[in-house]
């Protein structure tokens, strides 16, 4: 199976070594001209959970030296949301016959990309791999996290088979017959988990343990839940149960619900944002593709998403310069959840 991943920031950058090291005939594709050069004379190098390892001699171009006579039989993207939206047409271009393009971006990216270039060239994916960019070409993997795919009308089909068996040799790969359901599992951690963590610069450990973030994170998970549920989402267990003990009339004891924010931060509470690493080096981050999307479904189905508009607003301002990431910040959201 011939391999493009595109772009190789945190998430791509720790597949691709990994993947390379385990022999798969892979090739990469960055930004512009310059970050292709940057990383062939670098290599890349992961290190943390999963081990160290090292890809010395890598096949990398910048996506427009690309063109119809290179095929792909699986295309990876792993950019942020907004430029595999932008990218994923010109993709299509280099898939071989029976070729699938991956995206393994949050919220509904997959769902946008199938709805543009057909579901027959779209498999859905995400990861729970934890990772980050210490330095082009120099990434720590910070979970034993892996990939989840599927096909995003539901059921296992040979293709996904196909690319979970080859990525498999590389990373854990996982399928899901019920991939949309997945994806809003995830999508209630990172609308929580993700967003606080860049608005606060803490990690869920840190903030959790203040009573202002236990009420923001609280409101905010809820209320993304509702809106999964009124639109008829059939979600999926991942390393928590999506639905906290007692939804929705909280009758669970506190014991209960105690129990399940620990699970939660025993595999998300000491991992670094990607959104806060994004805050940090000065790029435009995937809000609109997380919080943002349930407030526009929340809009569309009648369910209160006030929180999740604020959050949406406050990076909007953190993007714009306007505002810093702070600790403060999580008091300020705590007083609105008394509304």
């Amino acid at each position: 199976m011939q391999i493009l991943i595109v772009g190789i920031g945190a998430l791509g950058g720790t597949i691709a070594a990994r993947a390379i090291h385990a022999g798969l005939p892979v090739r990469l594709a960055t930004r512009n001209t310059d970050s292709a050069k940057a990383l062939r004379r670098s290599g890349l190098r992961v290190s943390g959970i999963g081990g160290e390892v090292r890809a010395n001699a890598i096949d990398v171009a910048a996506v427009e030296d690309y063109g119809e006579r290179d095929q792909f039989d699986l295309i990876l993207l792993a950019t942020k949301a907004q430029d595999a939206l932008e990218v994923a047409p010109h993709m299509v271009g280099l898939l071989a016959p029976k070729g699938v393009i991956l995206p393994i971006q949050n919220g509904g990216v997959a769902r946008a990309l199938a709805d543009r270039l057909g579901e027959d060239k779209i498999l859905g994916g995400f990861s729970n791999l934890g990772a980050t960019m210490v330095e082009p070409g120099v990434y720590e993997q910070k979970n034993a996290g892996h990939l989840l795919i599927g096909e995003l009308a539901g059921g296992v089909t040979e293709r996904v088979e196909r690319v979970a068996r080859a990525l498999g040799r590389a990373i854990e790969v996982k399928v899901s017959s019920n991939l949309t359901g997945a994806i809003w599992s995830k999508l209630l951690i990172n609308c929580s988990v993700t967003t606080l963590g860049a608005l606060c610069s803490q990690t869920m450990r840190q903030y959790i343990e203040t009573e202002a973030g236990k009420k923001v994170f609280r409101r905010t998970y809820e209320e993304a839940l509702s809106v999964a549920l009124a639109i008829g989402t059939r979600l999926e267990r991942l390393t928590v149960d999506p639905i906290p003990p007692g939804w929705p009339s909280k009758s669970a004891a506190e014991e209960e619900y105690k129990a399940w924010v620990e699970t939660v931060l025993a595999f998300y509470g000491d991992i670094k944002p990607s959104m806060l690493q994004d805050i940090e080096r000065g790029r435009k981050t995937e809000i609109d593709f997380i919080n943002g999307y349930v407030v526009k479904l929340g809009h569309v189905s009648g369910v209160p998403v006030h929180m999740n508009a604020r959050m949406t607003g406050l990076i909007h301002q953190i993007e714009r310069g306007d505002l810093l990431p702070s600790p403060d910040r999580m008091n300020d959201l705590a007083v609105q959840t008394a509304d």
